[in-house]
């Protein structure tokens, strides 16, 4: 990939629990009048989703995150935590992965903690006791989940048709698998002149039919490294504590590395 995996990982975690903001570029599916006119299976089957994604508010689940490199014959295997809540328009993310597997070594205790604030995306990690900070927004201007996620991650269920299929050919995949048979599952090819072409070639969501949201992620990069996620007993808008999201950094860590926010450039006169 040519994003660090931390990158990656943020967008493709955000994207996974990422939530509809109302506003005059993207205007949530419940607040647009349906149009009287036949959709094709792809547009139903999104326009469903969206319909099921725009009100969520919490959310905590199981996380296994797998790193394969097909090339270099290596594969890592990762497990931990998700929280996710909004709180006064504001986005709060937290992962903590505990384990980790790399190829055929056993599975052993490897901690790194990811905390998301709206700002700031902190990284822990504790077996080489290090702390790194990346500024993501203005401090006066919080950023969402959404945005944010957008720009690494296409967001299905979020992400707007037209905009989805401007950068990718999205079709539905039948699972002929049985016990797969309560999931949805999409296929994105990326076209030739997508803003995402350099980091994936195709990626492929299944969703739960039921409450709409990602069960499991799948993305494949042009070096064909593939990057799997999977999301196991969810808690859906069951609340989450804010203090879930509180962390300190240990004396021992020393001081944090800061990644600054990366400012855009003046537009010219």
């Amino acid at each position: 990939m040519c994003k660090t995996t931390t990158v990656f990982m943020m967008g493709i975690l955000l994207g996974t629990v990422g939530y509809c903001l109302a506003q005059e570029s993207q205007v949530c599916p419940e607040q647009t009048a349906p149009e009287k006119v036949a959709l094709d299976p792809v547009d139903d089957v999104l326009a469903q989703l969206q319909a099921k994604t725009s009100k969520l508010t919490s959310y905590e689940a199981g996380i296994i995150y797998r790193f394969k490199q097909p090339l270099l014959e290596s594969e890592s295997l990762r497990r931990g935590v998700l929280h996710y809540a909004k709180y006064d328009q504001r986005t709060f993310l937290r992962i903590d992965f505990q384990t980790l597997k790399q190829d055929q070594e056993p599975e052993q205790r490897y901690r790194e903690l990811y905390i998301f604030d709206g700002v700031w995306l902190t990284v822990l990690n504790y077996q080489v006791k290090s702390a790194k900070r990346h500024q993501l927004a203005e401090e006066d201007k919080p950023a969402d989940a959404f945005n944010l996620a957008s720009e690494n991650l296409p967001v299905i269920g979020f992400t707007r048709i037209t905009d989805l299929k401007r950068e990718f050919e999205v079709r539905l995949v039948e699972e002929r698998n049985p016990e797969k048979s309560g999931l949805i599952r999409l296929h994105l090819r990326t076209k030739p002149q997508s803003k995402y072409k350099d980091d994936y070639t195709s990626l492929d969501f299944w969703m739960d039919a039921k409450d709409g949201l990602p069960v499991k992620i799948v993305a494949f990069s042009p070096e064909e490294e593939v990057y799997e996620i999977e999301l196991v007993e969810p808690k859906i808008n069951l609340g989450v504590n804010r203090r879930v999201f509180e962390y300190n950094i240990p004396r021992d860590f020393g001081r944090p590395e800061i990644v600054p926010l990366k400012k855009q450039p003046p537009e010219n006169p």
